[in-house]
């Protein structure tokens, strides 16, 4: 199945934009009154019905939705520097969306090397990741946020910041929880300066290891999105005492 992203109108008869008009037309060389599925990324799967092929004008008309259930019971955010040559952090937000995520938040570290994303372009690979896993559910890419200004935000779940200079014993996966909802700080390559993990550990935030490697900041952001959903896929609920 070929998955299409179109922006939810409440019309049934849509034109897709020009990118994904240019992929049915010229790269899957579809006709009129063939079938493709759409998502909204909210949830929505949709069946439509091509009136008119033209990569110009490429019209469909919505002929079935059916509001897909969420694919977890829990919300993992993570908060990331982003990566000096930003294709590493756009390989991040492609396989985070691929294994499951639901909100990326760019962090501004002291020891950052970028400090300017182009968020609409960083979208854009969310968007052709989640069709490419044949996901309903886009995961949202939130506005550039200083360390300060986000350990200082309320959250009800888990806070965690990951650091090299945790002992490995002290593994994200142990502390995780299943069906527990997390944010998760992954630093820049530099790691997080003394003073923003002193900060963060004021704010309740949790120091956790991702293992004995020294990894990469994007290959860490990966690392701790599969691990707590590793944890969540496995039953019976790896934090509960056998009987």
């Amino acid at each position: 199945m070929n998955l299409f992203y179109y922006q939810h109108t409440g019309e049934k008869i849509l034109t897709l934009d020009k990118a994904e008009a240019l992929h049915c037309s010229k790269v899957l060389r579809m006709k009129i009154n063939d079938i493709i599925h759409l998502t909204d990324g909210k949830g929505k799967l949709c069946e439509a019905q091509i009136i008119n092929p033209d990569k110009n004008a490429f019209v469909v008309q919505i002929t079935k939705e059916t509001i897909m259930p969420r694919e977890r019971d829990y919300f993992l955010h993570i908060a990331i520097s982003p990566t000096k040559n930003i294709q590493r952090f756009e390989w991040f937000l492609e396989k985070t969306t691929e294994i499951g995520i639901d909100s990326i938040i760019p962090l501004m570290c002291k020891n950052s090397e970028r400090r300017i994303i182009k968020e609409e372009r960083l979208r854009k690979v969310i968007i052709s990741a989640m069709k490419q896993s044949h996901k309903v559910w886009l995961p949202e890419i939130k506005t550039f946020t200083g360390f300060e200004q986000l350990v200082n935000q309320d959250f009800s779940g888990n806070k965690f910041i990951a650091t090299g200079s945790e002992p490995s014993g002290n593994h994200l996966g142990r502390l995780c929880g299943k069906g527990l909802d997390n944010l998760i700080l992954i630093g820049p390559e530099g790691d997080f300066d003394q003073e923003e993990l002193k900060l963060a550990m004021k704010k309740n935030f949790i120091p956790v290891s991702l293992g004995k490697s020294r990894l990469r900041t994007e290959t860490a952001g990966v690392v701790a999105c599969h691990t707590v959903n590793l944890i969540n896929s496995l039953i019976p609920n790896l934090n509960s005492n056998p009987e």
